[in-house]
């Protein structure tokens, strides 16, 4: 079969040739370019620009309780939307996160934003992380803040599923070396792509101890080393100042930092 570029002087079919191994090696670099920042991490949300936040309950699936949540963050001009929980809340953590990615998702096409804050309360921590180690999230996920969470198990919940009975589902996760927490403790605690941050209180009675709240990797925080003498208790947690300060600068455009905001 005869070559197109036959008609062509030899001088001239030379030059073609080398344009086109030229034009071949370029595309070869762009697509290896694009694998590596793939490798990399491509897809990591953007972090200078805020986008909707979405709230996940605690234990018990309470609603109502992140409501100064919202009122704080609608002030800012953030779009907010709760989690709403099945079964009651204490089911199965895993079901609630996948929940919470089929949320992420509808989120993301309503509001045409290019990535989700997420703020999980108790429990609700644990489930963002399911999410973000196991669903998806980090790709979408821009900022994450947990607040009194027992990322590392409660003795709480260790006794009631120790007892006559035992406990709900999600009470059993939460007990201290659940196959659960085991395996989100198993390798890095906080997966790159969001930025972290925790937040707890030294009055926690119900997430014992107080330090399984913290995350390795995250901006860690207790209310007491903004405002001393707080007694802030786990129920009384979403409504402190400290935790409301967090909202403003750990979802805000600059880096997460510890807020300096706070009227005890």
């Amino acid at each position: 079969m005869r070559s197109p570029l036959s008609p062509l002087a030899p001088a001239r079919r030379r030059l073609v040739l080398i344009v086109l191994a030229c034009v071949v090696v370029a595309i070869v670099a762009v697509v290896g370019i694009l694998v590596v920042h793939r490798l990399a991490g491509a897809g990591i949300a953007e972090q200078s620009r805020p986008g909707p936040v979405l709230l996940v309950p605690g234990y018990g699936g309470d609603v109502d309780s992140l409501d100064p949540w919202v009122k704080e963050l609608r002030s800012e001009g953030r779009d907010v939307v709760v989690l709403q929980p099945t079964g009651g809340g204490t089911g199965d953590l895993w079901a609630q996160a996948a929940r919470l990615g089929d949320l992420a998702e509808r989120t993301l096409e309503r509001t045409g934003a290019p990535s989700v804050d997420l703020v999980g309360y108790s429990a609700g921590g644990v489930v963002l992380r399911i999410y973000l180690r196991d669903g998806g999230g980090a790709s979408v996920v821009r900022r994450v803040l947990t607040v009194g969470s027992p990322h590392h198990g409660t003795e709480v919940a260790t006794i009631a599923e120790e007892a006559a009975g035992g406990c709900p589902k999600a009470c059993e996760q939460l007990a201290t070396g659940s196959e659960l927490l085991r395996r989100l403790a198993a390798g890095d605690e906080t997966p790159t792509g969001p930025r972290w941050a925790t937040v707890r209180t030294a009055e926690d009675e119900t997430v014992t101890p107080v330090d399984s709240a913290e995350l390795e990797g995250a901006l860690n925080v207790e209310v007491q080393d903004l405002c001393p003498a707080a007694t802030t208790s786990h129920g009384a947690l979403p409504g402190d100042p400290v935790v409301l300060a967090m909202l403003r600068s750990v979802l805000g455009r600059a880096a997460p930092t510890v807020p300096e905001d706070v009227t005890c």
